[in-house]
C-alpha cells in the first residue's frame, strides 16, 4: 500500500512533494550521472513545479524529462496543449533540453526512449474519474505498450472544461496519448498529488476500495515505493 501523507493547505503540500522530489532527482545524478523524469500537468501540479522548477539544488542538464500525456486534435499553441505547458512550466525555467515532447508525430519515439532505462521519478495526479494518466476507467492493466491512444470518457473530458482549459465539452478532443499504466508502474518512485474536495470521491474509491480497470489509480497500490500527497478536502471520504 503506498504511503498517504494529508496536509492542511495546498502550500504545504506542494512544498512536500517538492522537497521529496528533489531529493529523489539528485540522489538519481548523484548514484548515476543523470535522472530520468516523468512530469504531470494539469491544475493540481501548478504549486508544486514552481517549487521544483526554481530549485537550485538540481542539475537540470543532467536530467531527462518525459511526459505522461497529450491530446490528439489539438496544435501545440493551444492553451490547453500539454507540450505548451512543459515548455512554458518547466522547460523555460529549468532549461532542459533532453525532452521528450509528445504529439501525433513524436509519441512513438518517446516511446521507444522511455523504454531504454528505467524512470527515477513520476509524479502524477489523479482525475475526478480516478483516471491515471489519461487512461480513464475501464482502464488497460495489462498492456506493456509504454504509450497508447486512449478514448476519454465524458467525466474527464469534463474536469477539462471546469478547470477552465475548454470552454465547451465539444472543444475537447475524445482522444488522448497517455503513458500506460504498467509503464507508470515501472518508475522507480511515484509521487501522486491529489488535493481538492472535487478529487475526494476517486481517492476514497480508488485508496479505500478494490484495486481495478474502473479506479485506474488504485494500481499505484501495486508499485512498492508510491507516495499519495492529499489534503484534507481529498482525504475526507477516506476510511
Amino acid at each position: 500500500m503506498p504511503t498517504i501523507q494529508i496536509f492542511d493547505t495546498l502550500p504545504e503540500l506542494a512544498q512536500a512533494v517538492a522537497t521529496q522530489a528533489i531529493q529523489l532527482i539528485t540522489q538519481a545524478i548523484l548514484q548515476q550521472g543523470h535522472a530520468r523524469l516523468t512530469l504531470s500537468t494539469g491544475a493540481s501540479q501548478f504549486q508544486f513545479l514552481a517549487l521544483l522548477t526554481a530549485s537550485k539544488e538540481v542539475d537540470w542538464s543532467r536530467v531527462e524529462l518525459f511526459h505522461l500525456d497529450e491530446y490528439l486534435g489539438i496544435d501545440k499553441e493551444h492553451p490547453a496543449s500539454f507540450q505548451r505547458y512543459i515548455q512554458e512550466r518547466v522547460l523555460n525555467t529549468t532549461g532542459i533540453t533532453n525532452a521528450h515532447l509528445l504529439n501525433a508525430n513524436t509519441w512513438k519515439s518517446a516511446a521507444q526512449a522511455v523504454s531504454q532505462s528505467p524512470i527515477d521519478l513520476t509524479i502524477v495526479g489523479i482525475g475526478e474519474n480516478g483516471h491515471l494518466a489519461f487512461n480513464d476507467p475501464p482502464a488497460d492493466f495489462e498492456t506493456e505498450e509504454p504509450y497508447l491512444i486512449v478514448n476519454l470518457d465524458e467525466r474527464c473530458r469534463m474536469q477539462q472544461v471546469g478547470e477552465g482549459w475548454f470552454a465547451s465539452l465539444n472543444d475537447v478532443p475524445r482522444q488522448a496519448i497517455s503513458m500506460s499504466i504498467q509503464q507508470i508502474l515501472k518508475s522507480k518512485a511515484i509521487l501522486c498529488i491529489a488535493p481538492e474536495s472535487r478529487k475526494a470521491e476517486a481517492v476514497k474509491l480508488c485508496f479505500d476500495g478494490s484495486i481495478s480497470p474502473l479506479a485506474p489509480a488504485s494500481a499505484l497500490r501495486l508499485h512498492n515505493n508510491t507516495t499519495i500527497f492529499l489534503d484534507r478536502q481529498s482525504a475526507s471520504l477516506l476510511r
